[in-house]
C-alpha cells in the first residue's frame, strides 16, 4: 500500500499587511514533508512577505500550520525552535564578523550541537572551512550565499526557508547552490521552501511550483506540469 505524503507546512487564506496596505491576498498552499517547493514571481510580487509571515516577522491573518500546529502570532524565536530555519538574502550577514562566527549565530537555539552542525556545514561547503576567519563583508556573493545557507543549517531545521538564493550570482555558482540544496534535501532530510526570480533554477530544483504575482497565487502545479504551461512560458520566457 502506497504511503500518503504529509504536509509539513499548511497555509490557508493568508493575508499579510504592511501598515494598512494588504500585501498578500488569500494565499493557500501546502509543503509536503521531504519535498522542495518553489515560489516564483517578479520583484514586488510578495515572495519575501510570504516568508516573513511564516516566520512571524509581519502582521498576518489566516492560518499557518507547521506539523499540524498553528504558528500564527508566535514569536519568531519560538518558530525557529519548532524546527524552521531561515536563509535570508545574503545581505543580512554580519559583514565584520568572520565566517565561523556568522555561522555560530545560527546555533543559538541548539548550542550543544554547534560543533557537530558546523562540521555538517563545512562538509556541504568546504570553501567556508578554509575561510572561516575571513570577514563575510570581503567575500564574493557566492561565498556569502553559502554562509547564509550554512547559518540556517546550524539549528538543523526540519523545514528550511530560503529567500532568493541565486540573485546576482553567476550560472556556475547557481549550479553549486542547487547541488547543495539537493544534498540538504536528500542527505539531511530537510524539506525546503524557496523563493526565486530565476524561473529556470526553480523549475530544475523544485518538485512543486507556485507562481506569485501581486500578492496572489496565479498558477500552481508540479515543475513538470508548469514547465510546458503556455501562460507561464509567455510571462517568463517570452513565447
Amino acid at each position: 500500500m502506497k504511503r500518503q505524503s504529509m504536509a509539513l507546512l499548511e497555509i490557508e487564506n493568508l493575508e499579510a499587511f504592511y501598515g494598512r496596505a494588504r500585501s498578500l491576498h488569500g494565499i493557500g498552499l501546502e509543503v509536503e514533508a521531504g519535498s522542495i517547493v518553489g515560489i516564483i514571481g517578479p520583484n514586488g510580487a510578495g515572495k519575501s512577505t510570504l516568508l516573513d509571515s511564516i516566520l512571524g516577522l509581519t502582521k498576518a491573518k489566516g492560518d499557518i500550520r507547521f506539523d499540524g500546529t498553528s504558528i500564527v502570532g508566535l514569536p519568531s524565536t519560538k518558530i525557529v525552535r519548532m524546527g524552521i530555519g531561515y536563509a535570508p538574502e545574503r545581505g543580512h550577514l554580519f559583514p565584520f564578523m568572520g565566517v565561523r562566527d556568522n555561522l555560530l549565530v545560527g546555533a543559538h537555539t541548539v548550542p550543544k550541537d554547534a560543533e557537530k552542525n558546523l562540521a555538517t556545514v563545512y562538509g556541504l561547503f568546504p570553501a567556508l572551512k578554509s575561510r572561516e576567519r575571513q570577514e563575510t563583508g570581503t567575500q564574493s556573493g557566492g561565498e556569502r550565499q553559502m554562509v547564509s545557507l550554512g547559518r540556517a543549517l546550524m539549528s538543523r531545521p526540519r523545514l528550511l526557508i530560503v529567500d532568493e538564493p541565486t540573485i546576482g550570482l553567476a550560472p556556475k555558482i547557481c549550479g553549486d547552490i542547487a547541488s547543495a540544496l539537493r544534498r540538504m534535501n536528500q542527505e539531511l532530510g530537510m524539506t525546503i521552501l524557496l523563493t526565486e526570480q530565476n524561473v529556470n533554477f526553480a523549475m530544475h530544483l523544485a518538485n512543486d511550483i507556485h507562481v506569485l504575482e501581486t500578492g496572489e497565487i496565479r498558477l500552481s502545479g508540479s515543475a513538470g506540469e508548469l514547465r510546458d504551461d503556455p501562460q507561464l512560458r509567455e510571462a517568463y520566457f517570452g513565447n
